[in-house]
């Protein structure tokens, strides 16, 4: 089990490293000059010119001037000592900024995470039990029309009804628990349209299996049947779904915290790209790619508690 582990790691190291090569990379191709971007944003007003003192200045201070690679060194040197330098907008320590923003995030995503298994694991279940009936259909249909809905487009659709329309809930920022709503219901709409789909397939297949079959010769109840044998095993697909859906959340869900404008990582990193803010743009994708493999890495570590015989082959 250790040895799996170190290996996975090893692998985040690589993954991490290779998102903030990428990263830095991308964000000196994109149009634009570095040094006038963040004199527009940071210091002199986006209406205003730039004097060529004021380019040469930003220039030496961010060391723009400096091959991409030595910038690149010199930022994975400090990155490794825990300094992520200093943000070229907000003019505070990246490390302090994230560390403000995360915690909104996470409020985000685990309350969208929680609504949506609330949402998928019964419908998911009901779809398979109830097969080619018309609950399963209502529910296919339902399913795959919140997956086909960009995210974008319901946000708005429910800021329209729900905000503008009947003044339920705030239109966008952190007013309290009201304001939680909105987003959740957004992200929890095509998450757990997918989440629904998979446990309705993983519910199936499960029930089309030896041991099933004899519990139900033996006269067993069709409840107990599929409380006490079937949903452990229909677990572990949805496991992986979930694990991989909440560490994109946990990265931060751009699109949602954008038109929502809450103040989370998500939207700290589309201010920052605009803004061409590299500490703190090389500092979000670090934490995002870090949060979703290591979200990855106890999802396969649940596998091993939850199915005993993939625990005895690795062990073996």
């Amino acid at each position: 089990m250790w040895k799996f582990i170190l290996k996975r790691l090893a692998a985040t190291i690589l993954v991490v490293v290779a998102a903030s090569i990428l990263t830095f990379g991308i964000l000196h191709l994109t149009p634009g000059s570095t040094p006038v971007t963040i004199l527009k944003y940071a210091f002199i007003g986006l209406e205003e010119i730039p004097t060529e003192a004021e380019i040469t200045e930003i220039t030496e201070r961010y060391m723009l001037n400096e091959p991409l690679y030595k910038q690149y060194y010199c930022w994975l040197k400090q990155a490794v000592q825990g300094d992520l330098g200093d943000s070229c907008v907000y003019k505070l320590p990246v490390a302090e900024l994230i560390g403000l923003r995360f915690p909104a995030t996470v409020l985000l995503a685990g309350l969208s995470v929680a609504l949506s298994l609330l949402m998928a694991i019964p419908l998911g279940i009901l779809c398979a039990v109830k097969r080619n009936t018309f609950f399963d259909h209502l529910g296919r249909i339902s399913a795959l029309f919140a997956v086909a809905m960009p995210s974008f487009w319901l946000a708005y659709l429910l800021i329209i009804i729900f905000s503008l329309g009947f003044d339920f809930f705030p239109v966008a920022g952190f007013r309290g628990i009201s304001s939680l709503v909105l987003p959740c219901v957004t992200l929890a709409a095509g998450m757990g349209a997918v989440t629904m789909r998979m446990m309705r397939s993983s519910m199936l297949e499960v029930m089309s299996q030896d041991y099933i079959l004899t519990a139900r010769a033996k006269g067993l109840y069709e409840t107990g049947i599929i409380s006490r044998h079937a949903l452990k095993n229909a677990f572990l697909p949805v496991v992986t779904v979930v694990g991989l859906q909440f560490g994109h959340m946990l990265g931060g869900s751009v699109i949602v915290e954008t038109v929502f404008a809450w103040p989370g990582i998500g939207k700290l990193l589309i201010d920052s790209i605009f803004a061409k803010d590299i500490p703190m743009v090389q500092g979000c994708v670090l934490l995002m790619a870090t949060t979703y493999a290591l979200v990855n890495l106890l999802v396969d570590l649940s596998y091993a508690l939850m199915d005993p015989r993939i625990r005895y082959g690795r062990e073996s």
